[in-house]
């Protein structure tokens, strides 16, 4: 069975971009631009990760991650946080941070293989 992504952008070229990338390498993919139903979908959906942008236009991504990884029933699927303005490096051993961080702009090749690593079983 593939792995799902739940993938939230708030930029419908990235969010195009970042799905069509991601069904070509094998993944389920559902995507939603903005964050107010994220807790919905994961109860449909069901991801194995949730890749999002940190600056979303009505919500904060760090906000969304904090929620994801303190509830018992989302904190074991991953998180992987992009911001171009944002570095969350240093953040990511803090309680409530995504399991990994990508930079914007960042290589293809680079977030394939961070999305891989996190999906290991």
């Amino acid at each position: 069975m593939d792995k799902k992504i739940l993938i939230l952008d708030d930029n419908a070229d990235i969010l195009d971009m970042l799905s069509i990338l991601l069904i070509d390498s094998g993944y389920q993919v559902h995507a939603l631009s903005s964050g107010e139903k994220v807790f919905e979908i994961i109860k449909k959906f069901h991801p194995d990760l949730v890749l999002m942008d940190v600056m979303l236009a009505n919500m904060d991504g760090r906000v969304i991650c904090r929620e994801i990884k303190t509830n018992t029933e989302t904190d074991s699927i991953p998180v992987i946080l992009i911001s171009g303005t944002h570095d969350l490096a240093k953040s990511l051993n803090q309680q409530g941070a995504p399991n990994d961080f990508i930079a914007k702009p960042f290589d293809i090749q680079n977030l394939l293989a961070k999305i891989e690593r996190q999906l290991v079983d």
